[in-house]
């Protein structure tokens, strides 16, 4: 495949100018490879890490594409840094077109963050919830919100009570990864019921040595891992990124909301990934442990078919 998301997602030809982006962890891997393709394709990227000089080197990068960028950090551990990345895109821009939720890893030690979550469910689930939840009035009318998800929800099902106690390693990873599924369903039936022209999609980017996750597992493991960027069939970062970019700018994905995607198409998830009540659960869960009122609060029991 072409080392050029853009091209893999066949989507050279859509014009992003005028469009407004934030895509959260990219600073490297899939996240950087979305953003830069964004900027090729003429968008205005606001680019999220807690690097630094990672996110303005990635800033400075999109100044020599067709489209532009700015960098504004958070550590998605700290609900309070969270709160400051909503602001600042609500601040300094007039509305955002694309939210892409793929900041998050797989991390080996659990531990608690300050609002008493294991950390590997507080950094891929309820940071991109509460993000959400904060620019749900800054989306503009025809926004998509897209969440990187994994296959690796496969095999899990929905423990809220586990989510209060250390964790961590692959079977944390793929209880948030389920939530990641679950969220963004619950979010595009609670949309629609609401008559928000907005759509709210998750992918399965491909298993990507090359992303940058491994980092978090033990040397032996994560030495593995990377080892697999060799085989034929692995799937690379510009793979990853060109999911990212077939459910946000694709006009073959502009009116599906609610779906679950794998290898550019709708996929069907996991029974308990298509667990309306579990959804519902933990819709209602995360803002109690986050200490918010539930966004979209009137719209959760009503039954909407995905598109």
């Amino acid at each position: 495949m072409s080392d050029r998301p853009e091209e893999t997602a066949d989507v050279t030809n859509v014009d992003c100018t005028g469009t407004t982006a934030l895509v959260t962890g990219s600073t490297n891997g899939i996240g950087r490879a979305a953003a830069l393709a964004l900027g090729r394709l003429g968008a205005h990227v606001v680019v999220h890490g807690r690097d630094t000089e990672a996110g303005e080197a990635v800033v400075a990068e999109l100044s020599r594409t067709p489209g532009s960028g700015t960098f504004a950090r958070a550590d998605f551990a700290d609900t309070d840094d969270v709160r400051a990345l909503a602001e600042t895109v609500r601040t300094e821009t007039d509305g955002l077109d694309l939210l892409v939720n793929n900041a998050g890893g797989l991390f080996r030690e659990g531990r608690l963050t300050d609002v008493g979550v294991d950390y590997t469910f507080h950094v891929n689930h309820l940071s991109p919830y509460l993000l959400t939840a904060e620019l749900l009035d800054h989306l503009a009318s025809g926004a998509r919100v897209v969440t990187t998800a994994s296959a690796a929800h496969q095999g899990s099902t929905l423990d809220l009570e586990r989510v209060t106690r250390p964790d961590g390693g692959g079977g944390a990873y793929g209880h948030s990864k389920l939530a990641n599924v679950l969220f963004s369903a619950e979010l595009a039936r609670r949309l629609d019921a609401a008559g928000r022209a907005v759509t709210a999609n998750s992918l399965h980017p491909g298993a990507i040595p090359g992303s940058g996750f491994t980092r978090f597992l033990p040397g032996p493991l994560s030495r593995a891992a990377d080892a697999l960027s060799f085989v034929p069939g692995t799937a690379s970062v510009a793979d990853g990124a060109a999911e990212v970019l077939f459910v946000g700018v694709s006009p073959r994905t502009a009116d599906v909301t609610g779906r679950y995607f794998s290898d550019l198409s709708p996929s069907t998830p996991s029974e308990a990934a298509r667990d309306r009540d579990a959804a519902r659960r933990l819709w209602s869960r995360s803002a109690e442990l986050l200490g918010v009122e539930e966004p979209l609060s009137g719209y959760g029991d009503r039954s909407v078919t995905p598109s």
